[in-house]
């Protein structure tokens, strides 16, 4: 079950903002319906996410954060005198770290894979969707350092090649409080009609097709929210929650205010029989390959060219 939150102040951006409150209001979890995949599809039309506490196994998450902040700690990024666990940014540190190549030690990292790969989670998404499913051969690993968050966006722009039963989720590699920066959902955003024109306009660019310099729709939330009637949610996580939400759901994260690394993982799922992204599948992905290459164009631009 969620736990009760006690009224707070938290980074989204720049902005200082309350919460719980009518502007970041708190997610409700789905657990009530997790024997129930029409109601499980139902909720997540509706809320455009599902937040599942223990959907993972606590022990796996934490045996994932143990073997990779070991290989984070080999490479100099953790505070030495702090415990491996705690993930310390060094007093010199500050930046977040992406690990987004292809053969990155970290993320070749076993307990990690099995993680995202595990049979609980499988057996999940299979049900979920009523056939066998299957995961991205290409994962997402962050670690996001103090000060740094993400701006408001849409998944499709980087993996709107296959399927639109794409779903991705979200998953914090121990516990992650507000002070760490994690998710926040548009809630409905998916399906509002504030937000039509932006799905049609800014939710069909592939950034490999039209190299927009920035895949995000805009860093500030609230210029999103009073201008596109977007309500924002969040919460704090647990080791073994997850959040999972689909192509259209737009979505952010909070400011990084502690001194400690935010440990995720962004994987994707989908029924295996069904088109998968190329760029993301098999032994060598590709990943993006035309983003950054040629001429650039800027999100700003775009926005203006397409009203939103």
């Amino acid at each position: 079950m969620s736990p009760t939150l006690a009224p707070s102040t938290v980074r989204f951006g720049t902005h200082e903002v309350a919460f719980p409150s009518a502007r970041l209001q708190e997610l409700r979890d789905a657990n009530a319906l997790l024997d129930d995949p029409v109601a499980l599809r139902a909720r997540l039309d509706e809320d455009g996410y599902l937040l599942i506490r223990g959907l993972h196994d606590p022990g796996a998450v934490l045996a994932a954060r143990r073997e990779i902040l070991e290989r984070v700690a080999a490479q100099g990024r953790l505070d030495p005198d702090a415990p491996l666990m705690e993930a310390r940014i060094p007093a010199e540190g500050h930046g977040a770290f992406f690990g987004k190549t292809r053969n990155d030690d970290i993320k070749s990292a076993p307990a990690y894979q099995h993680l995202v790969r595990s049979p609980r989670l499988m057996r999940f998404f299979d049900q979920f969707f009523g056939t066998p499913s299957m995961t991205f051969d290409f994962q997402w690993l962050r670690l996001v350092g103090h000060g740094d968050f993400t701006g408001a966006h849409l998944d499709n722009v980087y993996m709107g090649r296959g399927t639109p039963r794409l779903l991705t989720t979200w998953t914090p590699v121990g516990d992650v409080g507000l002070d760490q920066g994690p998710l926040v959902i548009g809630i409905g955003s998916h399906r509002a009609e504030s937000m039509r024109r932006v799905r049609e306009t800014y939710g069909q660019m592939d950034v490999d097709r039209d190299r927009v310099k920035e895949g995000w729709f805009s860093r500030d939330p609230f210029e999103v929210a009073d201008r596109h009637g977007v309500t924002w949610g969040t919460t704090t996580f647990r080791a073994g929650d997850a959040l999972v939400f689909g192509m259209y759901t737009l979505h952010a994260s909070l400011t990084n205010t502690s001194r400690t690394f935010r440990l995720s993982s962004d994987t994707r799922y989908q029924p295996a029989n069904e088109p998968a992204d190329e760029r993301w599948v098999g032994d060598q992905p590709k990943g993006h390959y035309g983003w950054h290459s040629g001429e650039q164009v800027t999100i700003d631009t775009k926005r203006r060219e397409w009203g939103v």
